[in-house]
């Protein structure tokens, strides 16, 4: 997903959820992590029910992520 901007396959609802991705999983590396123009992007293509949701599927991603990298488990490797 590293190219999803130059991507031209993602709607902008889909464009803005995938921004809104990156900043939240990218806490650290900026001063302001999700600076206003972001969250405003998202909001102005999700209503609270679905930002509530984006933001619950990014943090289960990440903790997934988080857990599955140190350990080298394989994503889908279960079984």
């Amino acid at each position: 997903m590293a190219a999803w901007r130059e991507a031209p396959y993602f709607t902008d609802a889909e464009r803005a959820a995938l921004a809104l991705t990156e900043a939240v999983t990218r806490l650290s590396y900026r001063a302001d992590p999700v600076p206003d123009d972001i969250w405003d992007e998202a909001a102005r293509h999700y209503d609270e029910r679905g930002l509530a949701a984006l933001l619950l599927m990014i943090a289960t991603t990440n903790v997934f992520n988080r857990l599955n990298v140190p350990t080298r488990q394989p994503a889908g490797a279960w079984g």
